[in-house]
This record gives C-alpha cells, structure tokens and sequence, in this order.
C-alpha cells in the first residue's frame, strides 16, 4: 500500500480538510473498499487472519495484512497473539472501533435504498426505450 506524498498537493488538501471537518477525517479513516469491509465483518466478534480471508475472499493476503496493520495502527482493532504451535492470532474492534456499529448499520440502510432507487429508476428507462 502506497502512502500519499507529503509534500503532494493532494497530500495537503486532504489534511487541511480532515483538520477542519471530523467528518472528512472520519471518512479518510474507514474510507478504502477493504477497511470498511473488515469492520463489517469484525462488528460481529473476534476472527482469525484466515476467518477474515474466508470472508473477503477477492482480498489478497498481502493486502489484508496491510489494512490489519493500519487498522490497528489506528486504534480501531486489536490484535492479539496467543503463546500456542502453531500460533494462534485474533483480530477484534477496539471500543472506538466498535462505535462504528450504528453507522454501517445506517450505511447498510442507505446502500439498500440507493440500490432500489437506481434499480427502478434503470428499469424505467429500459422500459421507455421500447
């Protein structure tokens, strides 16, 4: 995973938004296709690296371990890793992690209703075309 340039142009500008709107920083936070996911699934209890893959099963192992990596950079999943052969290691949402709950449930709401307006307004245009 590539980090942004800090001396970028698109560097700066997401700072400076994310400095004045705790909504934009929250976005950057649980923003990318993978982060959002692994919540999703974590929102439901503590799972294994190999439960997670199971379950995002388009994700690469590489790129699941960086966005575990990040996530827990960032506070919002724990790792924990049990003195056991072969070793054992869980992933759960931190508390703040955790409070993500009500929001992706409303996301889940808000991404079923979009789906149903852009499916009805599709199969009218369909329809007007014959």
């Amino acid at each position: 995973m590539t980090k942004i340039k800090e001396t970028s142009t698109n560097f700066s500008n997401k700072k400076a938004l994310s400095d004045e709107c705790p909504e934009i920083y929250a976005s950057i936070m649980i923003g990318g296709q993978w982060t959002l996911a692994i919540c999703c699934y974590l929102i439901n209890g503590k799972l294994r690296f190999g439960e997670l893959r199971k379950k995002l099963n388009t994700i690469t192992e590489r790129m699941l371990t960086l966005q575990l990596r990040r996530l827990e950079e960032d506070r919002i999943i724990t790792r924990t890793v049990y003195a056991e052969v072969p070793p054992r290691v869980e992933y759960e949402l931190t508390e703040i992690g955790y409070k993500l709950k009500p929001i992706i449930l409303e996301f889940e709401k808000w991404g079923k209703e979009h789906k149903e307006i852009m499916a009805d307004q599709s199969s009218v245009s369909e329809s007007q075309q014959v």
